[in-house]
């Protein structure tokens, strides 16, 4: 059985795909394809894994519910190779994979991208496509998962002008130009990657380069306010969350073992890990808030949250701060000193258990932000219950402990701040300097057998070390003080934390873990029993 158009055709195939466990799109393709192609309502930038297993198959269930007539554009921004290697082979469909907790897994083949494109300034043909696409006046969102460091803005395309751009930001705001001079249509530009106020984000990076171009005489004044003007484009933020890790070799072989065919990764060119397939985990949430001038999909009927910005900020400050994040970076340092290289495996440590279950139910909850649409203690049973002990979520501790300097301000740093605000005893917290301590500790590169141990990368990583000279894993008297000049940095920490009790609690935690051989393992069974 193969996955594109004609396999799915042939009659004699579809009780194979049914037999195999397969679901197959409910909507006639072909229809779809045509009505999107000739009426676009829905751009979407950025054609990874995100995309195709969580994106994709929301607008898939309006299209099999009958609550949709039209599908995706798709456009590649960094990696064109994949839409000649994976998209265009299967005539643009998806084996989508849930990989359930209790070890079984579904399987759909999501179907409602109806064009795939690559986003490059340099490829004329697919440049005048997205720029017929952006002139059509139903056009209603363009959305975004292209990753954090796509929002960057260079310099060349600022200089160089829109019919030269060549990056996301540039390519962006140069389509949007085309709408501009098209008659100035409305439309929806709404981030859906996994960062803090990326709305925002989105909309600095866009206005930044269409002001140089202004400058620079590419553009004219009148396209500055049609991008201010929330009335004609709008950049909503939203909150994502679903973890879609590289193609498992296990997954391709069960697909194989079905009878479907092609379903090998690839490696591209610029080492991007891609298959036909995507695996995923069941949980996913994706808030929006509602702001589109021109219109949507009834996505709120797909099970996404359209709700306002404030909202929106809430879910985010709730998953960031208490209700996931922290609780990922507690255990992978942890993880780490004790030689775990999966998170899955660690649910199973009763050790680390104790230390997350601590973190999120009893320090956490009690300062979290409450949304309104979501429930804190509903969201921390599952992420604890379902979400990391799912062995077919091969993530790996090292995975997450990297950079963390750049999350613990948030991660941890937040709830100290609320416990300080609302009038609470610090002295009552035990799981945040335990990990704060083990980050500190894990930062000696040796692990709780004694061994030399790889540090994750860190923005901040070689200097942090430099502080912490002079201590000697194994000789606690070789500690003179100098966490005092990291834990002070109110750039990583939110707030200066030797000016609190705080301070003395981490360093005796962390003397501890010098002590030898199975210290990590001593310390969290002491303060966690």
């Amino acid at each position: 059985m193969i996955m594109n158009a004609q396999g799915l055709q042939r009659l004699q195939n579809k009780a194979g795909w049914e037999a195999a466990g397969i679901s197959l799109p409910l909507y006639d393709t072909a229809a779809m394809i045509a009505k999107t192609k000739a009426s676009p309502v829905w751009v979407h930038f950025g054609a990874g894994n995100i995309f195709r297993g969580f994106i994709a198959s929301l607008q898939q269930r309006l299209l099999n519910d009958g609550r949709a007539e039209k599908g995706i554009i798709a456009a590649e921004t960094f990696d064109h190779e994949i839409i000649d290697k994976i998209y265009a082979p299967f005539d643009n469909r998806t084996m989508n994979v849930i990989l359930n907790p209790d070890s079984t897994i579904c399987c759909e083949i999501t179907a409602s991208v109806a064009e795939a494109l690559k986003a490059d300034g340099q490829d004329i043909a697919n440049m005048s496509r997205l720029a017929e696409i952006f002139e059509a006046p139903g056009l209603q969102m363009v959305s975004f998962t292209i990753t954090e460091k796509g929002y960057a803005v260079t310099g060349a395309d600022m200089e160089n002008g829109p019919a030269r751009a060549r990056h996301a930001m540039g390519i962006t705001a140069a389509l949007l130009q085309k709408r501009y001079l098209a008659g100035a249509r409305p439309i929806a530009v709404v981030s859906m990657d996994n960062c803090s106020r990326n709305g925002e984000k989105l909309r600095a990076g866009v206005l930044e380069i269409a002001k140089a171009w202004l400058k620079n005489g590419f553009a004219d004044s009148g396209f500055i306010a049609y991008l201010d003007d929330e009335n004609k484009v709008s950049f909503p933020w939203s909150m994502i969350d679903k973890i879609t890790p590289r193609p498992a070799k296990a997954v391709e072989d069960i697909l194989t073992a079905k009878g479907v065919e092609g379903m090998r990764p690839i490696i591209t060119s610029k080492n991007t890990y891609i298959a036909p397939f995507v695996n995923s985990e069941r949980p996913q949430y994706l808030v929006i808030e509602d702001v589109f001038p021109n219109g949507r999909p009834a996505l709120e009927e797909a099970g996404v949250h359209m709700t306002g910005r404030d909202t929106v900020n809430k879910v985010e400050r709730m998953k960031v701060t208490t209700c996931l994040n922290p609780l990922h970076t507690a255990m992978s340092v942890y993880g780490c000193l004790l030689g775990y290289t999966l998170i899955c495996d660690e649910m199973k440590d009763a050790d680390i258990l104790a230390l997350i279950r601590r973190l999120g139910y009893i320090e956490g909850l009690p300062v979290v932000t409450d949304p309104g649409i979501l429930s804190p203690k509903v969201f921390i049973d599952e992420v604890v219950h379902e979400r990391l002990p799912n062995p077919f979520m091969p993530d790996d501790p090292r995975r997450i402990a990297t950079d963390t300097s750049q999350k613990v301000g948030i991660r941890f740093g937040e709830t100290i701040k609320s416990y300080i605000e609302r009038g609470r005893d610090l002295a009552e917290l035990i799981s945040i300097p335990l990990a704060i301590a083990g980050w500190m500790r894990y930062l000696l590169a040796v692990d709780d057998a004694g061994n030399a141990m790889e540090v994750s990368s860190d923005p901040m990583k070689e200097e942090l070390q430099a502080k912490l000279a002079g201590i000697i894993w194994n000789e606690p008297a070789s500690y003179g003080g100098q966490l005092r000049r990291i834990l002070s940095n109110s750039v990583i920490f939110g707030s200066d934390l030797t000016e609190t009790v705080l301070a003395d609690k981490i360093e005796e935690m962390f003397l501890e873990l010098l002590a030898g051989v199975g210290a990590a393992r001593a310390v969290l069974r002491k303060y966690l029993s």
